[in-house]
């Protein structure tokens, strides 16, 4: 069974579908990507749970173009024994499609390790065929743990503790950063990279460390480097924007003290060396983001805009570079629901496209793809 498109008449267009019917296993963090044909390709994770659920597979399914219905999902990756989550696909600037995910060893997000394969051969029916797997390997040296305590000494919040007799969290924070083993695994996928001055950026987090960094590639993807850390209180999955000046701000999950609220660094040497994060004024329920620049120029933002779940998801616009969001427009909103994880491109027409997992309440779950432009958003931003 095949869900239909469903198009919902308004300024510019709305497209809106399940790109498999609703079904009891749990399937979460997609990404979403165009293949040059035009095709649209989606991944996800699916299995009996997240990391402690040996049976999680990263499956897949494509929209041909100018087609109506989403091909039946196939298998994307799988390491037998081990949890594989986090998918997210790109393109590198020669065409070839990297996909790139976690496993997740021993059954702890701060033991995954990072995979990739890569192919050319990806326009016919069903799964890309794969030519090349590998594994990520980032070094982190002593310089991470040296930007952890200066960004602590100078902007951390001593204060909080958990016990008299207990280090407060930025020592501890402190001391991990200093153990090789540490700061070179746990590292995971989640929002597309970006391409600045002839790099890639790719843009990484540790549940271990709850912080951020940057994996750097200057040869299209063969090799990385790893930037300094991102680092901040309880902060998670950077999604990165270049600015109009060259530098770049990466929007964070909060997972941090309340009251929860997206966080932000900003970058001014290509994504090397980050800020402390700070919290903005945007709500964030402990949810995952992604911003984007449009061909207009404008940002996308799509994110959980209620800092009390996932029941709520929306798109905004900034046209000052996230000065304000002037527009924004809900694209779901259930209580007791979850919609989350957001993954977002801009066509080469201009449509936007999200997937994003979509929970309803009870144990029916499934990948959902929304399709909109700039002119609908403007349109259906409540006044």
């Amino acid at each position: 069974m095949v869900i239909p498109l469903i198009s919902v008449s308004g300024q510019g267009k709305f497209s809106s579908e399940l790109i498999f019917p609703l079904q009891p296993q749990h399937v979460h963090s997609s990404s979403i990507v165009e293949l040059p044909n035009g095709d649209m390709l989606v991944c996800w994770f699916q299995g009996s749970g997240e990391r402690t659920a040996n049976d999680v597979v990263v499956n897949g399914t494509r929209l041909k173009k100018g087609a109506k219905e989403w091909s039946e999902p196939f298998l994307m990756a799988d390491t037998p024994g081990q949890p594989d989550c986090n998918p997210m696909m790109f393109l590198n600037s020669k065409g070839k499609l990297f996909l790139v995910w976690i496993v997740v060893q021993a059954n702890r997000w701060e033991a995954s390790l990072l995979k990739v394969r890569t192919t050319m051969d990806y326009d016919g029916p069903g799964a890309p065929k794969w030519q090349w797997q590998d594994v990520i390997l980032l070094k982190p040296g002593d310089e991470f743990a040296q930007r952890v305590k200066e960004q602590f000494d100078k902007s951390g919040r001593d204060d909080l503790a958990w016990a008299e007799y207990a280090h407060p969290y930025e020592e501890m924070l402190i001391e991990a950063s200093k153990d090789p083993k540490k700061r070179e695994t746990g590292w995971m996928t989640r929002t597309h990279p970006i391409f600045n001055d002839g790099k890639i950026l790719l843009p990484l987090y540790s549940d271990g460390f709850n912080f951020g960094l940057i994996a750097i590639s200057d040869d299209d993807g063969e090799s990385w480097t790893a930037s300094l850390p991102i680092v901040g209180r309880g902060l998670n999955q950077p999604s990165l924007i270049v600015r109009n000046d060259g530098t770049i701000d990466a929007y964070l999950r909060d997972d941090g003290d309340e009251p929860e609220r997206i966080m932000l660094s900003h970058s001014d040497d290509g994504g090397y060396s980050w800020t402390y994060a700070q919290k903005t004024d945007m709500p964030n329920p402990g949810a995952s983001i992604e911003v984007l620049k449009l061909e207009s120029g404008n940002w996308l933002l799509v994110y959980n805009d209620v800092d009390d779940g996932r029941y709520s998801l929306a798109a905004a616009l900034s046209d000052d570079e996230g000065k304000t969001w002037r527009w924004k427009a809900s694209l779901e909103n259930i209580q007791g629901a979850s919609f989350s994880y957001p993954s977002v491109i801009q066509a080469k027409d201009g449509r936007i496209h999200v997937t994003y997992s979509y929970h309803l309440i009870g144990k029916e779950k499934s990948i959902k793809h929304v399709s909109f432009t700039e002119k609908w958003l403007k349109a259906n931003t409540k006044k």
